[in-house]
């Protein structure tokens, strides 16, 4: 069984038109290239493929949820994560060269030869990159913090304590600050 089978596209046979296809993802998905630093995901990615005679539409969309550690209080909790890539397939006659002539991420090459696509790398790009860099608990409907608040607490306290130790060898600079 060949790695990645189900995220492939058997394309020849399809009519020029829109097509969708749902995938899964979990732990296990992200496994297989890298080890992700969140754990218990579960995405689902719609797959639309706008079909045409030498090219793809695709758009990938991405909703679900991943258990991550907060960047702020450091305690776990579920993130939910929804975002939507465009992406361009064309179908040339050298994909390797027209990949290094062309560097609009929103685009990629195939071989004209070729009559299954994979999208498993791109499944695994864009989920990705759906995933935000800073992880911080949501905030209630009243619009406060749900992080741990002896965490939030103790980060407060930090920061009083270093506003009080003012280092004497920048003293002669404060007059600088609001100019």
């Amino acid at each position: 069984m060949r790695k990645y089978q189900a995220f492939e596209i058997a394309f020849v046979g399809l009519k020029n038109e829109v097509h969708h296809f749902n995938y899964e993802v979990d732990n296990a998905f992200f496994e297989s290239f890298s080890p992700p630093d969140f754990k218990d995901s579960k995405l689902s990615i719609l797959l639309t493929m706008d079909k045409k005679d030498n090219f793809f539409l695709l758009n990938f969309e991405i909703t679900g949820s991943i258990w991550t550690v907060c960047d702020r209080c450091g305690d776990p909790f579920e993130m939910n994560i929804w975002d939507e890539f465009p992406l361009v397939v064309k179908r040339v006659g050298d994909p390797k060269l027209m990949q290094r002539e062309n560097d609009d991420p929103n685009m990629a090459f195939i071989a004209q030869q070729e009559s299954v696509m994979n999208v498993a790398k791109w499944v695994y790009e864009f989920a990705l990159l759906s995933i935000p860099m800073q992880r911080i608990h949501p905030n209630d409907k009243a619009g406060n913090s749900t992080c741990n608040p002896d965490a939030i607490r103790a980060l407060e306290e930090m920061k009083k304590g270093k506003e009080e130790k003012d280092n004497p060898l920048w003293k002669g600079l404060e007059q600088f600050r609001n100019k």
